[in-house]
C-alpha cells in the first residue's frame, strides 16, 4: 500500500487558501477550513497527509524530508534561502516587500550608514548590497512601522499588502524589492522517490490556477 503523500501548510490565512486549490483537484481538506485544531489531516481517498505548522518552519520540513511537499510564502524562501525545488507560484498570499520611511527623514539624516528595522534581515540585506549601501540592521519582531517614528531606524523593510498601515503610521513606500505570493515547494528526494504522484498534483494544480484565471 502507498504511504500518504505528506504536505505542509503555513497556518493561517495561506493555509485556508491553499486548501481551496486542493480542493478543487479533489483533495479533501474540510478539517482544515473548518477550523480544526489538529495538526495532522489525512484524506484516505486521495492519500494525501497534510500536517499544519508556522509559517517560518514550512520549508525547514520540506527541506529536511518531514514531508514531501510544502506551500509556503516567496518571502520566507527569500529569507531562509532553503535547499528544495520551488515548483509553482500558487497566486495565493499575494502581497509585496518594501522598503518603507518617513516622507521627510528626521532621524540620523548624518549618518553614513542607515539604520533599517525588518523582519527579515538577510532579506534586507540583500537588497541594500544591490544598492552598494552600508546598513545596520535591527532585527525586530513586533510591528517594524514604529522603529522610524521612534527614531530606531531610517527606514524599514517589510511586507506590505494595502499599504494602509503604512498610511496611518505617516510611512509611505520607499522602493518595491519584490512581489510576494505562496509558492509550491518539493523536497529534492521526494521529487525522485515520488515523482509520478508529485507531478500528477502538480499538474492539477497547474491546470486549476488556469481554469481560475
Amino acid at each position: 500500500m502507498d504511504r500518504f503523500l505528506r504536505i505542509a501548510l503555513a497556518k493561517g490565512r495561506i493555509a485556508l487558501q491553499a486548501v481551496e486549490l486542493f480542493e478543487n483537484i479533489g483533495i479533501n481538506c474540510s478539517p482544515v477550513r473548518e477550523g480544526t485544531r489538529r495538526l495532522i489531516i489525512r484524506d484516505p481517498g486521495s492519500m494525501v497527509e497534510f500536517i499544519l505548522v508556522k509559517p517560518k518552519d514550512v520549508a525547514k520540513y520540506v527541506e529536511l524530508g518531514a514531508v514531501d511537499m510544502g506551500v509556503v510564502g516567496k518571502d520566507m524562501l527569500l529569507e531562509q534561502q532553503p535547499d528544495l525545488y520551488e515548483v509553482l507560484d500558487l497566486g495565493i498570499g499575494k502581497c509585496r516587500m518594501v522598503v518603507a520611511g518617513p516622507e521627510k527623514p528626521r532621524f540620523f539624516l548624518n549618518r553614513a550608514v542607515k539604520v533599517v528595522a525588518t523582519k527579515y534581515p538577510v532579506t534586507a540585506r540583500n537588497y541594500f548590497r544591490e544598492k552598494r549601501e552600508s546598513i545596520q540592521v535591527v532585527n525586530l519582531d513586533g510591528s517594524v512601522e514604529l522603529a522610524p517614528l521612534v527614531g530606531l531606524s531610517n527606514v524599514i523593510v517589510d511586507l506590505v499588502e494595502t499599504g494602509r498601515t503604512l498610511e496611518e503610521n505617516g510611512l509611505v513606500i520607499l522602493d518595491e524589492i519584490c512581489p510576494i505570493s505562496a509558492r509550491l515547494v518539493v523536497n529534492k528526494v521526494s521529487l525522485k522517490m515520488e515523482n509520478e504522484r508529485i507531478n500528477k498534483v502538480l499538474k492539477a494544480l497547474r491546470q486549476a490556477l488556469r481554469k481560475a484565471v
